[in-house]
């Protein structure tokens, strides 16, 4: 699978690109944010978007991603939004985007779904400053993940708790034969493995470096996150929620020593392309 740098950049929803058109099986996934527990000088924090059949879904929007995602994708042009967990560089900006949908020049925009962990709509509105009831409530319905298998737009997605402090959920994302799993934050776990077998690409973190005294419930090393993966059978390897005072290309390193497949380094405005048959390129 060869990763397409996105050269379609928007000021604004009125010169966004337009959706994947209905029924050509393809999906789409962005990068808009790959920095790991803050916001980097060149990436804004967690946050993913997929798009098959005209549907656009956002994974995870943490802190500084809303303003880049409007590089790719009109304001308000998201269909639904998943939130991993509750820690804020996966999910911050969903205030702001609260904000954005109901002050809209226009008038209020109409309610999105969100999934995300128990207790998301009331964390969310604390955040703002709002009390929790109707809290976001009149912009956002808010739906309890638990782990299992749903529909969300065209999509197939099963869920599985992760190895983190906090309630966390990995994704993996179906559609017309292919697979996309996230990791989201985890520290080693089967789960992760279970969750992507077989994926045609896997957004793994690498939060941490090989060291002595690293905590092992919290996050995934580059040579973990290729560990993994290999058990997983999966097809290509992007690492991502890359820790700005890291080195990216010794996370590369250590993932290279222990997955025998493709790796790239996420990107912010990254594209990869899965079609819905034939092979991937390479």
């Amino acid at each position: 699978m060869r990763p397409r740098k996105s050269s379609k950049v928007s000021s604004g929803p009125d010169r966004a690109r337009g959706p994947l058109q209905p029924y050509c099986g393809l999906v789409r996934l962005t990068i808009i944010g790959c920095s790991g527990s803050f916001p980097g000088p060149d990436s804004p924090a967690s946050s993913y978007l997929l798009e098959a059949e005209g549907f656009r879904m956002l994974i995870d929007l943490g802190n500084g991603a809303l303003g880049v995602m409007q590089r790719h994708v009109g304001l308000f042009d998201i269909d639904a939004i998943c939130l991993s967990h509750l820690h804020a560089d996966h999910c911050l900006d969903l205030t702001s985007y609260w904000v954005a949908r109901r002050y809209a020049p226009e008038g209020p925009q109409p309610p999105i779904p969100v999934y995300a962990p128990e207790r998301a709509a009331e964390r969310m509105a604390l955040a703002y400053g709002l009390e929790p009831d109707p809290g976001m409530t009149d912009t956002f319905t808010f739906t309890t993940l638990t782990p299992g298998t749903r529909r969300i737009g065209p999509f197939l997605i099963t869920t599985r708790r992760m190895n983190h402090p906090v309630e966390t959920y990995g994704f993996r994302v179906e559609h017309g034969g292919r697979i996309v799993a996230y990791s989201a934050d985890t520290g080693p776990c089967e789960a992760l493995v279970d969750l992507s077998r077989r994926a045609d690409l896997l957004l793994c973190e690498a939060s941490f470096l090989d060291g002595p005294g690293l905590p092992g419930n919290l996050h995934l090393t580059g040579r973990q996150a290729g560990e993994h993966a290999e058990r997983a059978g999966v097809r290509h390897l992007v690492l991502t929620h890359l820790v700005p005072w890291n080195d990216k290309e010794c996370s590369f390193a250590e993932a290279s020593g222990t997955f025998t497949g493709p790796i790239s380094l996420a990107v912010p405005g990254q594209e990869f392309e899965l079609t819905p048959s034939g092979p991937l390129p390479m």
